[in-house]
């Protein structure tokens, strides 16, 4: 597909822009696959699966598999709503601006400042998987001591996520089409990657598909036994299957996003889905000893390495770094989109600077540095309050999943007056549209919930018990979400509106609050 669209392809490429009162600006050179890849390289199946497989493993046993299909099912709903969105509003900072368009001024701001805030802490958990999986390739990455001082690993994992941090500046400084390029090039990397992992997995399977029903008695001792245990491993699942909105993020750098903008967001969930639950059976059933106590230590890592050898194990681990860094970066890319939609809206400070697209690469490039910075900020934190950092990188997704559900619940609340209209001759969900978004906003309710409950094995996992950790995700996102909402209310609204240099000729009418 080519780069470029044609004069009067881009025309109309560029009318969502001119009804939410904005003139385009972003270079338009991403195709059909470009966006899939952000969609899927945010998700990352190797990042997830590898990050997060020993602590599912830990908490629910072989049975935790089961969340997978059920977070899946969950955020399909979640996502088949923002598909009618991406249809008809392709913008950069979707989740901004659809929370804007459904709920008001307002609740657009809530759902941006938590998204945004959400997505420089999630940036910065991506980047310490550097950490989980480098120095098992070779000692020669573990740079700081040996890996057997108290802060060892800890200040390792800064080194290393602050160079990726770096990497991931730069290329999203000098342009979308850089990154979409090195961004693309990984996915593929990724998914051959992906693809053979559950091939040879497949070809070392030592027990049958029961072995997912095994839950090692896991939660016997607790008021609500296994489901207790279940609803905590769960988290590895949720963790995982979230950022598909990254594919209508780009939607003004993209070609006819109104139509591949809704595509790219289910191929992505949806590849992601049965590719990762496919490793993650397989794993299970492939690994010599499922009891093996390296299973809730070193996860992956080690059913990759025990399973399919050094040589062919560490290939794998070099493809999972490469999943790391495109993860990364889609996560980059995205806050850099959000935060330049705030700022044209005048909705962050400095706004002006913010908001400002370099002449020459046509990408804002000071969003890029400054999330960047903060996000290196927040990495530091690791070194010595690992558990704070935890508990930060936890409560991020949960401000995420809220952040979906500010776009999900006034979508419902917009059909049920009967002002949603689908884009005409785009996707829509027709008459399921409305049982489609009453499951996506009990959902994102139900697992905010979850994710959100004071298990110390989540928030205060090591070290003294403190209540203000256990319940860190009520208190912090209390704070942001209140704070937040007072300072909208008290200053930022009298400041609202599109930058001069930023609005279409004829800006179109204020959404009702």
């Amino acid at each position: 597909m080519p780069l470029q669209s044609p004069r009067s392809g881009a025309s109309r490429d560029d009318e969502p822009l001119a009804e939410l009162g904005y003139r385009p600006e972003l270079k338009r050179t991403l195709g059909t696959f470009h966006t899939f890849a952000a969609g899927i390289s945010y998700i990352s199946i190797l990042t997830g699966t590898f990050q997060l497989f020993y602590f599912g493993v830990s908490h629910g046993g072989p049975a935790y598999w089961w969340s997978w299909p059920i977070v899946f099912c969950g955020q399909l709903m979640v996502a088949l709503c923002f598909c009618e969105l991406a249809a008809r509003y392709p913008v950069a900072g979707s989740v901004y601006n659809w929370a804007k368009q459904l709920g008001g001024p307002h609740t657009g701001w809530l759902g941006g400042w938590m998204m945004l805030t959400a997505t420089m802490v999630t940036l910065t958990a991506v980047v310490l998987a550097y950490q989980v999986t480098l120095p098992r390739i070779s000692g020669w990455f573990q740079f700081v001591g040996d890996g057997t001082g108290r802060t060892d690993a800890a200040a390792n994992a800064v080194l290393l996520g602050t160079v990726l941090i770096a990497f991931t500046t730069v290329v999203n400084a000098f342009g979308v089409k850089l990154m979409a390029r090195i961004n693309s090039a990984g996915v593929v990397i990724e998914l051959i990657a992906a693809v053979a992992l559950v091939v040879l997995l497949a070809a070392h399977i030592t027990r049958g598909p029961a072995a997912v029903t095994e839950t090692y008695g896991l939660g016997g001792g607790g008021s609500t036994g296994y489901l207790g245990a279940f609803l905590t491993a769960a988290l590895a699942s949720a963790y995982v299957m979230y950022g598909f909105d990254t594919a209508s993020s780009l939607g003004e750098e993209s070609v006819a996003p109104g139509r591949n903008a809704p595509r790219a967001i289910l191929r992505a969930l949806i590849a992601s889905f049965v590719i990762g639950g496919l490793i993650i059976l397989l794993a299970l059933l492939a690994v010599p000893d499922l009891r093996a106590p390296e299973l809730s230590v070193d996860g992956l890592q080690y059913v990759v390495l025990s399973t399919l050898g050094s040589t062919v194990g560490q290939l794998v681990l070099w493809c999972v770094v490469v999943a790391i860094t495109v993860c990364a970066l889609a996560v980059h890319t995205a806050g850099i989109r959000l935060a330049f939609a705030m700022a044209r809206d005048t909705n962050l400070p400095a706004a002006a600077l913010l908001a400002r697209v370099s002449p020459r690469f046509r990408t804002p490039v000071l969003p890029a540095v400054v999330i960047g910075v903060v996000a290196v900020a927040i990495l530091v934190i690791n070194v010595n309050q690992p558990q704070i950092f935890s508990v930060l990188t936890s409560i991020a997704i949960i401000m995420i999943y809220l952040a979906y559900l500010l776009v999900t619940l006034p979508m419902l609340v917009q059909r049920l007056r009967g002002r949603w209209e689908p884009a005409g001759g785009h996707f829509s969900l027709g008459r399921f549209g409305l049982p489609v978004n009453v499951l996506a906003v009990l959902w994102g309710g139900a697992m905010s919930l979850n994710l959100a409950w004071p298990r110390a094995v989540v928030y205060n996992a090591t070290g003294p018990q403190h209540w203000y950790l256990r319940w860190g995700a009520f208190l912090f996102i209390g704070v942001v979400g209140a704070g937040g909402f007072a300072y909208y209310w008290l200053v930022q609204r009298k400041r609202t509106g599109v930058l001069a240099g930023h609005a279409a000729a004829e800006p179109p009418p204020v959404p009702d609050t």
